[in-house]
């Protein structure tokens, strides 16, 4: 039998999915009061290294601090927790 039909096939890997890098809220902290926080903003502060499609802000830690995000995507307790704040959220 060829080896291709004797090794086991498993998974699947979709070719068009998109990656996100996950950004937790308390990373967030670093910046200051009113800031307007952009995907540029957190490759310029080492925040966001590597490759990815787009940046995802996930609900982990507290915000302290009202600032404007703009991301590709929030998880849904991220965004409550930056408008409780008086932040606001952008999708770009």
């Amino acid at each position: 039998m060829r080896l291709i039909r004797r090794i086991p096939k498993r998974g699947f890997k979709n070719i068009s999915r998109k990656e996100f890098l996950a950004v937790n809220i308390s990373s967030l902290n670093v910046f200051e009061a009113g800031a307007i926080v952009t995907p540029e903003v957190f490759q310029s502060m080492g925040l966001a290294n590597g490759v990815f499609d787009g940046i995802k802000i996930l609900g982990v830690g507290t915000l302290s601090k009202k600032m404007t995000v703009k991301a590709h995507a929030f998880s849904a307790g991220a965004k409550a927790k930056i408008e409780a704040v008086g932040g606001t959220c952008e999708v770009i």
